[in-house]
């Protein structure tokens, strides 16, 4: 998985984060699709601010039944629970459906953001009201594979 916003283990451009008023999702790109690929599930995470707060829960981004023909999400994804093509989008850290983009405090070092792509050999049946913990348990069993992608960022 690649995005042309940032390369893997830099920084996150200020586009896409909470240092401004309204952060855009950055454009993910993705190649080499498992064979057998129904949907795929995105799973975006600060693993940090997780570990600081002893918890798993900190959700910036969960996308699931993206079509398994899809290579690509675009820049800006809106903040629709359902899209029209079937990708299904749940509530984020911050109560809203749709990305969250990250929003380290200036203070202390970066924070590292991870998107993690999984493709799977089946469609979830799971509506908008999920939870990240129901996504990732209903995925179990059905990983074909995964790809990650990780940024850094903290408020300028």
């Amino acid at each position: 998985m690649t995005t042309s916003a940032f390369t893997d283990g830099g920084e996150i451009p200020q586009k896409y984060t909470q240092a401004v008023q309204s952060p855009v999702s950055p454009k993910l790109e993705w190649t080499n699709v498992p064979d057998g690929t129904v949907t795929f599930v995105l799973n975006m995470l600060d693993p940090d601010t997780a570990l600081q707060r002893k918890t798993d829960t900190v959700v910036h981004w969960v996308a699931f039944n993206i079509p398994g023909t899809a290579h690509e999400l675009p820049e800006n994804v809106p903040p629709n629970a359902q899209l029209p093509d079937g990708t299904v989008q749940i509530k984020n850290q911050g109560g809203v459906v749709g990305f969250r983009g990250p929003g380290a405090p200036a203070i202390g070092p970066n924070h590292h953001y991870t998107w993690e792509l999984y493709a799977l050999d089946t469609k979830l049946d799971l509506g908008p009201d999920a939870t990240r913990a129901d996504v990732l348990k209903a995925i179990d069993g059905h990983i074909l594979g995964k790809a990650v992608l990780m940024g850094r960022f903290k408020r300028p």
